[in-house]
């Protein structure tokens, strides 16, 4: 399979993301239910002086999964091991992950509905009973051993639960969905994000990146970088509203927060399928981009949206859609080549 790819400004950038994440419930911003629940976890589990229940995240890219689970490990003083589902290629790489934990770490899986369903089965027993079957030597010498494992806590992050399988699913006590976030909130993050990287920005600056950041914390923080370095270029440094959104504009993205992908998404379903429905494979070549990309990166928030509805038979412009582009519903055929 191709390897996948995502615009700029949703890929996560990692030096930026370790210099900007929170470390502490304080502060964090947004996703102010979970946050309680998880608290409330937390402050329990060090009461009765245990390691804190499993843990699944749900929510789309860039909403904060991978930040709240270290903010959970450092809450419970504990060490964080961190890994990805597709990177656990056989049953020893998970083997070797667990036997390496120390009484009351925390195991984190990323994208841990992309885990091989073999492998998958090897976490029953880790999870609930705190044991490892590993099987020794192959054919009539083959041999089950049982390894006991330290407690230690699982947090598995994904963006489709719908995934994972029942099984793995009831063994996780606590689950968990980040929404997307309001755009009073991403300024929040902005304007703090703004403090630590040392950018002069006014709130109206902050709000203007906010309200174009697609409702994702990771996003916004990126084109803050991004509009960063013009208005360092352009304009000594200060982002103003109407810096951010001279920007912005050079980046392609409206003031609804589509970018390029997203107006080329909307288009080929109207002028190249007439409006749908149709299927996310047929839709993906049309535009050059990987199927999961764009169900995971760019779908769920033109459906929050209201741009495309996602039916039995495929996904269907809105009249939204036609809006945007202009056109009148039925006519979309017509027009290509708008974007």
């Amino acid at each position: 399979m191709a390897e996948r790819k995502i615009t700029d400004v949703a890929k996560p950038d990692v030096a930026l993301e370790v210099t900007l994440r929170p470390s502490l419930f304080s502060e964090f911003t947004g996703q102010p239910k979970v946050k309680e629940r998880l608290e409330i976890t937390v402050a329990a589990a060090k009461q009765r002086g245990e390691p804190i229940d499993h843990i699944l995240l749900n929510g789309p890219p860039g909403l904060g999964k991978t930040t709240l689970a270290h903010i959970i490990a450092k809450a419970m003083g504990a060490n964080v091991k961190s890994t990805s589902g597709p990177t656990i290629e056989k049953a020893g790489d998970l083997a070797g992950l667990l036997t390496n934990l120390e009484e009351g770490d925390v195991l984190f899986i990323d994208e841990i509905h992309r885990l091989q369903k073999t492998i998958e089965e090897y976490l029953y027993p880790a999870m609930e009973d705190f044991k490892l079957d590993i099987i020794i030597d192959q054919g009539p010498n083959a041999r089950s051993v049982r390894l006991s494992l330290p407690r230690f806590t699982l947090i598995g992050a994904t963006t489709r639960s719908g995934l994972l399988t029942a099984p793995l699913l009831t063994r996780f006590p606590i689950r968990e969905r980040l929404d997307y976030y309001h755009a009073e909130q991403l300024q929040t993050i902005v304007l703090r994000s703004a403090r630590l990287l040392n950018v002069e920005i006014e709130e109206k600056g902050g709000m203007e990146i906010a309200r174009r950041s697609r409702g994702t914390p990771r996003i916004a923080n990126n084109l803050l970088r991004r509009v960063r370095d013009y208005a360092q270029v352009k304009h000594q440094g200060r982002i103003t509203a109407q810096v951010a959104d001279q920007a912005l504009a050079m980046l392609e993205i409206d003031e609804n927060g589509l970018d390029e992908m997203d107006k080329r998404i909307l288009e080929a379903v109207i002028a190249k399928f007439g409006g749908g429905p149709v299927g996310v494979s047929s839709l993906a070549v049309a535009v050059g981009e990987e199927p999961d990309t764009l169900e995971e990166v760019y779908e769920p928030y033109l459906i929050m949206e209201g741009y495309l509805k996602r039916t039995a038979q495929g996904r269907v412009a809105t009249e939204l859609s036609y809006k945007k582009l202009g056109l009148k519903p039925g006519g979309g055929n017509s027009q290509p080549g708008l974007f």
